[in-house]
């Protein structure tokens, strides 16, 4: 692939986009643009052509792999001619819409002399909505690739044994999202560890999958892990007999639901783990022996990172049992966000520290537990929603004065987007009329679900969107 990819004339440097959903084909194109020493950038395949448009200019993309359905939003944007991959299967591959894909995987290349790639080079561009504000695209090196391999998942590895024959990863996370793309993408082929890949989440089509392929180890987000409990619960229940252990991230879990799981699955190992795309998937993973079972906490720090919690009012470190900011230091803290060094130097200060936004405690024992979050932004079933991206779609409606984003509490995906809207005087739009124009926008996971109509919206003496105070509104509300 890496040999193709050079005679079609990608170069180091170059910035490839993945356009793509989960499959068997998504590491064998990121490694081979990263064998060149190109840059990759991940973006979910159900992005509307704003949004794609927005990425591929601020990354100044060259080449796009995409599937068959996504190449007119890549013809809109001109400029770049896109390769189609990922076919759902090796017969479709031989058929002649896939031809230049199959070309590029079985075609004789000679391979291209190695250039000289440096840790600190560019290796990805993922995107992030940081601590406030609209999404960034947060510049990842060689060297954090390196750090999430040996730091997040052999880590983890060490303490599991995943580089034994028998575990086998079931891949539903997403690929193009920090988590999925370091465990599916690059992390678990180091360990030599089977990978069976799904192309989207379908909790029956996950059960059939688990037993048939003898799954061990199940990496979930929060609604998947509530799916599972709910079907573990009906009339015939599940047994998943080979399921071992079931490792969650990407959002914060509920007491609640955790000990649903936990009852629901009692011989299977569940742990929860932390980290963000700015530090490369790296941060804490939980751990629970016979003895001691710790099921709330988000884990022990991963080693070579530093943390420490401060006061987020005056900077000054707290000691254990006492709720601050997270701040984490290490070799898998991102290079900084692209184009954006205001965004950059809020965010990473100049002793290195990544200030995470969010709010936490140790315990006396070293683990981590999440509290609450400074962060403005959304968690919908894992996905990262920025209140700005939305309230930006908003805006631009002929009958919107004004218009702000917040998120709510939902017990099976987390949170959902809530947007209050000042109209104009006299205007009859619906709630259901702005859901509509903000869905055929932007990405289906991004969609506003509720609408409630308000004469202002609370903002600070600099402007600033008040968001406890609209969320103190929802209470009320819902």
């Amino acid at each position: 692939m890496a040999s193709a990819l050079h005679k079609m004339g990608v170069s180091q440097g170059d910035v490839v986009l993945l356009l793509l959903p989960n499959s068997i084909y998504y590491p064998v194109i990121l490694l081979a643009v990263l064998y060149l020493g190109a840059v990759f950038t991940p973006l979910n395949p159900l992005s509307s052509v704003g949004e794609i448009r927005k990425q591929v200019q601020e990354c100044g993309v060259s080449f796009a792999f995409t599937i068959p359905e996504n190449v007119k939003k890549l013809e809109l944007l001109g400029g770049i001619n896109p390769i189609i991959a990922v076919p759902e299967n090796e017969k479709d591959l031989r058929n002649d819409g896939f031809s230049s894909f199959f070309n590029l995987l079985y075609g004789k290349f000679d391979l291209p002399q190695r250039v000289v790639i440096k840790q600190e080079d560019t290796a990805g561009i993922l995107y992030s909505s940081g601590t406030t504000g609209v999404s960034k695209g947060v510049v990842l090196t060689h060297r954090n690739l390196i750090s999430m391999v040996e730091l997040f998942v052999r880590f983890e590895a060490s303490q599991y044994d995943y580089s034994c024959s028998k575990s086998v990863f079931l891949a539903v996370l997403p690929m193009f999202h920090v988590y999925g793309l370091s465990l599916f993408a690059a992390g678990l082929l180091s360990l030599g560890s089977t990978v069976i890949v799904m192309r989207k989440f379908d909790i029956d089509e996950v059960i059939r999958v688990i037993d048939k392929y003898n799954v061990t180890h199940f990496p979930v987000v929060p609604p998947m892990l509530s799916a599972l409990t709910m079907k573990a619960k009906g009339v015939n229940g599940i047994k998943l007999q080979s399921l071992r252990q079931v490792s969650c991230g990407a959002a914060p879990l509920s007491i609640g639901v955790i000990s649903s799981f936990v009852h629901a699955f009692p011989n299977v190992d569940f742990i929860q783990g932390y980290g963000m795309t700015e530090s490369t998937a790296v941060g804490t993973r939980g751990f629970n022996t016979e003895k001691f079972h710790n099921y709330s906490s988000i884990g022990l720090l991963a080693p070579n990172t530093e943390a420490k919690v401060v006061d987020w009012n005056n900077g000054t470190f707290l000691p254990p049992g006492s709720c601050g900011e997270l701040w984490l230091r290490g070799p898998s803290i991102m290079r900084g966000y692209l184009n954006n060094e205001e965004a950059t130097i809020s965010t990473i200060d100049k002793d290195g520290w990544l200030h995470t936004g969010d709010i936490v405690y140790f315990d006396q024992d070293g683990y981590l537990h999440l509290a609450d979050r400074l962060k403005d932004i959304i968690k919908y079933k894992g996905f990262q929603i920025a209140p700005a991206d939305l309230e930006a779609v908003l805006i631009l409606h002929p009958e919107i004065i004004d218009a702000a984003v917040t998120a709510a509490e939902d017990e099976e995906i987390g949170e959902i987007p809530v947007a209050f809207v000042v109209k104009k005087v006299g205007s009859v739009l619906s709630p259901k009329d702005v859901v509509n124009y903000v869905a055929e926008q932007v990405a289906p996971y991004k969609k506003v679900r509720k609408v409630f109509f308000t004469d202002k919206i609370p903002r600070s003496p600099t402007g600033k969107i008040l968001r406890k105070q609209l969320r103190h509104c929802l209470t009320s509300k819902l």
